[in-house]
Parts: structure tokens; C-alpha cells; sequence
């Protein structure tokens, strides 16, 4: 038995109203149209769904049963409006983001606790990567959005890049180093030092080596590798060592233990923005999400 869920929705009404005129008027119906669908509903079924002997609407048993089952559909398809609405917005939805670890940090974090407060009905996933697991997350719409260095575009065909922050590279090292005492830092100074490196699968130290290349030093002195944002932080604050990071995502994590030294290159100028795919669907919460980001 095949029962239209319309009629279920208008049988609820009906009850729920006390009158076929009342519920006609609130669904957008005639009277007698309505009345037609109750009574191919009670065809249906076999049975009434009211007492026709009573003045007022009044159901019977089994029409009670079929109205409350109407209500649930009632408030299942006002439910699905309400989210569809807010959706379309981006007021509600899922979002998930990628991003290398020193971004994923306070630079990223302060915009998505912004993000959820303003939209309650948002479900937001961060997924933390090397540069080469975000890209790949993104090939298979596993992520919708990295937040990350403009290499990464370099080997997804389809991707579109919207600049945010303007960074760069700068050497790192502890408040006090002595190269910070020196008054004109040059390439050739950084022979001298032991560094901490980076993972070798990661953008940040294959721009680093081809920047260091670039200023003539082929070799230079690591002590230790990590993967480790946090590590590199902790140990170079506590220790001669010196590294590289990204000068504006580090930022936040400086205190007065860290410096950048005074010291650049062309090739340490490292774009941050939003990588999305040309191809992806349209997806009303991940243009949400970029407007706050690029106001």
C-alpha cells in the first residue's frame, strides 16, 4: 500500500487546525480540494480517518495515528527547509580545511573560533599536513580548502589561489644569538652555524636549501631534523641553533625568546592564502569562510 505523504501532511493539519476550511486556508488549498484528498486517503487505506457524524473534524483512531505521522513529516520537511536556507548561506553546513602545521596554529585558529561562534550550526573539520598529504587530501575532495604557501598550486592543475598575508622566510634564532650582534649579517655567516631542519617532505625546507643554494651555500651544518613545528620553536629558543620559518605565521609564538635575523632573499618571499579547486561543487560555507578571511 502506497500512501501520498502530502496526504498524511494535510490530515495532520486538519486535526491540528479543528476544521477542513482552517487547514484548506493554511495550506495554500480550496476546501473541496482538500476534502477530495482525505477521501482518496481513506480509499487508500480502507478505512475513515474522521467521523463524519460529528460537527467538527474529528478524527478517528487509526486518523489520529496517520495525523501524527503526518506532523512528523511536517516538521522533517520544515526542518530540511530551515538548514536548506541556512546552507545556502553558508550559516550552516560542514567545512573542512587543510593546513601545515605552523598556520594551522593561532594564525588560523583565531579566524575559526570566529567562524563557529557566528554560525552555531556549522561543523568545521582542520586536518594538519605536510605540504604533499594537504595536496593530496585536496586531489580527493577529502578537504575543501588549504590555507597554505603558493607552491602548493605548482602541481594541482585545477586550483585556484586567493592571496591573504604576503609572506616571507626569515632565519631564526634566540634572543641574544650572537649573530644578532653582528651590524651586516651576510650568507657566508651562516656557514658557521648548526641548524635545526625540517622535515625533508616539507615546502618549507626544500625553499629553504634552494634559497641557501641560491646564495652559494651548498652545505650547511644540521644538528637535528624534526617535523615538529613546536620542537623547532622550543629548540631554538633554548638553544645556539638557528632555523627557518615563515616570519608572519611565526609571529604569534615569538615572545621575547626568538628573533628573526636581519637578513632576506628574493627566494625566501612565500605567499599564504586559500587553495580551493576550480572543479570543486559550489559550496556556499567555504565562500562564507573566505570572506572572513579576506574581508
Amino acid at each position: 500500500m502506497n500512501i501520498d505523504p502530502r496526504h498524511l501532511t494535510q490530515l495532520s493539519m486538519i486535526v491540528e487546525s479543528g476544521s477542513f476550511q482552517t487547514a484548506a486556508d493554511r495550506l495554500g488549498l480550496s476546501q473541496p480540494a482538500l476534502s477530495r484528498n482525505i477521501r482518496s486517503l481513506e480509499q487508500r487505506i480502507g478505512a475513515p480517518v474522521f467521523d463524519r457524524s460529528a460537527r467538527k473534524a474529528m478524527p478517528t483512531d487509526l486518523g489520529l495515528r496517520l495525523a501524527q505521522s503526518g506532523l512528523t513529516i511536517r516538521v522533517a520537511e520544515e526542518q530540511a527547509q530551515s538548514y536548506s536556507q541556512l546552507a545556502s548561506t553558508g550559516a550552516a553546513g560542514e567545512l573542512r580545511i587543510g593546513a601545515p602545521p605552523i598556520i594551522a596554529g593561532q594564525f588560523l585558529t583565531d579566524h575559526i573560533a570566529q567562524f563557529v561562534s557566528d554560525r552555531p550550526d556549522c561543523k568545521l573539520e582542520l586536518r594538519v599536513g605536510l605540504v604533499h598529504e594537504l595536496r593530496t587530501m585536496l586531489e580527493r575532495a577529502q578537504i575543501d580548502l588549504v590555507i597554505g604557501p603558493r607552491g602548493l598550486t605548482e602541481s594541482i592543475a585545477d586550483s585556484v589561489f586567493v592571496p591573504l598575508v604576503d609572506d616571507r622566510v626569515g632565519i631564526l634564532c634566540r634572543e641574544g644569538h650572537s649573530l644578532l650582534k653582528k651590524a651586516k649579517v651576510t650568507a657566508r655567516d651562516f656557514e658557521a652555524q648548526s641548524w635545526v631542519a625540517h622535515s625533508r617532505g616539507s615546502m618549507l625546507r626544500r625553499q629553504t636549501e634552494g634559497a641557501l643554494i641560491a646564495m652559494g651555500l651548498e652545505q650547511i651544518h644540521i644538528t637535528i631534523e624534526t617535523d615538529s613545528i613546536r620542537s623547532v620553536l622550543e629548540i631554538v629558543a633554548s638553544t645556539d641553533l638557528i632555523s627557518t620559518m615563515p616570519r608572519e605565521t611565526t609571529r604569534p609564538y615569538l615572545s621575547k625568546r626568538l628573533r628573526f635575523v636581519d637578513f632576506d632573499h628574493p627566494q625566501f618571499h612565500r605567499p599564504i592564502g586559500a587553495i580551493r579547486r576550480k572543479t570543486a561543487p559550489a559550496n556556499a560555507i567555504v565562500d562564507a569562510f573566505l570572506k572572513l578571511l579576506v574581508p
